[in-house]
């Protein structure tokens, strides 16, 4: 026998997501008409046009008959069970409670996100002004090299006795133990300074085209003996190209701003934090679904050209 049981697997901190893109609940619109009653709890219309956008991910009046009857279902079913959970007192529950605490002052924070960058629309001159910045911060440089990785210093120096000896660069690097780069003569390809660790970036920097490192360079990965094959300016990626990827780079760096102008006028006063479990969190503290209230991710302007972070030694 197949018996369909119904759980309900969307939690309160499930709507938070569609704090800052539900739209039909904001001020300057009626309220819809409620959807049901359950118990003496009304069901507004737009309570459940987001349930349907949450779980469906479509508009309430895109549903069929069928799906939007079933979508009402569900929606009663997770009340009911909430109603069944708060005569059980499970809302007084210390960590349900907290929850509940974070999950609304969540959905709150990203309505004021929201009603905050309404006010504040980004401009063109906004957009070129953040690309320049960022273009600003670019390296100037990238350099194309080869390396010989081995395992021991010892090792290292021989390569680099042989190479003074005019041996061929390409032919040794094929005892190198990176994988990547030894069945290609060494060669890395094209890369940024800040692509590479430390002691690599700076042996590279200080090489000019078509020399190698007369010292092994020891980084975690093991010894290395390196030659720079060529050096080229970057090439920025135009302002057209990434204008849609600077908005939500201004807009995060606004609700920054903003909450920091919130937290200066406000009176905070701070208490010392419980102590830590054995797992050094604290083991008491409650746990919560929500998402924080962040504007959208921002993403940096990067040179097409510039060869993939996997380009480490």
């Amino acid at each position: 026998m197949n018996t369909k049981i119904w759980i309900p697997v969307i939690a309160i901190s499930g709507l938070v997501a569609l704090g800052a893109c539900h739209r039909n609940s904001s001020s300057d619109q009626a309220p819809k008409p409620p959807v049901a009653t359950i118990n003496g709890k009304t069901i507004s219309g737009d309570a459940f046009d987001l349930w349907v956008k949450v779980t469906t991910n479509k508009k309430s009046e895109d549903l069929t008959a069928e799906e939007r009857h079933q979508a009402l279902e569900d929606l009663e079913s997770l009340i009911v069970t909430a109603q069944e959970g708060d005569k059980q007192g499970i809302s007084f529950n210390p960590e349900t409670a907290a929850r509940l605490e974070l999950d609304r002052d969540n959905i709150v924070a990203n309505a004021v996100f929201e009603k905050y960058l309404k006010s504040k629309p980004v401009t063109d001159e906004d957009l070129k002004g953040e690309y320049d910045r960022q273009i600003a911060k670019l390296p100037k440089t990238e350099f194309r090299a080869s390396h010989i990785l081995v395992k021991d210093e010892a090792t290292a120096k021989d390569i680099i006795a042989k190479l003074d000896k005019k041996a061929n660069f390409a032919d040794l690097a094929k005892q190198s133990i990176d994988p990547g780069s030894a069945s290609h003569g060494g060669d890395l390809g094209y890369f940024t300074l800040d692509k590479m660790v430390p002691g690599f970036s700076a042996a590279v920097s200080q090489l000019q085209k078509g020399q190698y490192t007369h010292e092994p360079v020891k980084t975690q990965f093991g010894y290395h003996v390196i030659k720079l094959d060529d050096t080229r300016p970057v090439t920025p990626p135009p302002f057209e190209q990434v204008k849609d990827r600077l908005a939500p780079m201004l807009q995060q760096n606004m609700i920054k701003d903003y909450v920091q102008s919130l937290r200066k006028s406000a009176k905070i006063d701070e208490v010392a934090a419980p102590a830590a479990g054995k797992d050094g969190a604290d083991s008491k503290a409650p746990k919560s679904n929500a998402t924080p209230a962040t504007p959208a991710t921002a993403v940096t302007p990067s040179a097409p050209a510039a060869t993939p972070a996997d380009a480490k030694p």
